[in-house]
């Protein structure tokens, strides 16, 4: 099983992902996860996408597939994985598609996770583990960047009909059971 999940900030991807994980047993990959390991293990990737981050700029896209290819390339993702974090833009989503296509395979399903935007708010200002960012303000432009520059990803997706639109409000299980209900129909 091919997942991605998908949602703004404060929907409960790292939450459900997990939750999958566990249920499905299928490994969890997220781009975050995978720049930190590269950076602290010095791969030649890791020292790339560190002096970009240091630069003070984006990882380019070209970047950010190669580290998401080189890993779902490896043995425990063979029969599957759970992305998340990924693809963030249309050119990420057709590198991947593309790289899929090459091995005849493709994404499954595309999990998005809908919450309504003052929930978002409120889950990342009562966060434990709170950002520097997480602020209303800063947590608004995350939001904004997230409507602008990630959200045309789903519209890829919807297009191939991979979507899978799921109610991220109520309880964690709540949330996890409907998510349940749509892999179960794969």
């Amino acid at each position: 099983m091919k997942l991605i999940l998908f949602g703004p900030p404060g929907a409960g991807k790292g939450t459900q992902a997990d939750k999958i994980k566990s249920h499905y047993d299928i490994p969890h990959l997220s781009t975050g996860n995978i720049f930190r390991y590269n950076i602290k293990n010095e791969t030649e990737l890791g020292k790339k996408v560190k002096s970009i981050l240091d630069a003070g700029k984006l990882v380019p896209d070209e970047t950010v597939v190669d580290l998401v290819v080189d890993e779902i390339q490896k043995p425990e993702y063979k029969n599957g994985y759970i992305l998340d974090g990924f693809p963030r833009t249309i050119p990420q989503a057709e590198a991947l598609d593309e790289y899929l296509a090459s091995k005849e395979t493709s994404i499954d399903l595309f999990l998005n996770l809908e919450v309504p935007e003052q929930e978002l708010i409120d889950r990342i200002l009562s966060r434990a583990e709170g950002r520097s960012d997480d602020t209303p303000e800063k947590i608004k432009t995350r939001l904004s960047v997230y409507h602008n520059e990630t959200a045309p990803v789903l519209n890829h997706y919807e297009k191939k009909g991979k979507v899978q639109k799921i109610d991220g409000v109520g309880s964690i299980d709540d949330i996890f059971g409907r998510i349940k209900d749509a892999l179960d129909e794969l």
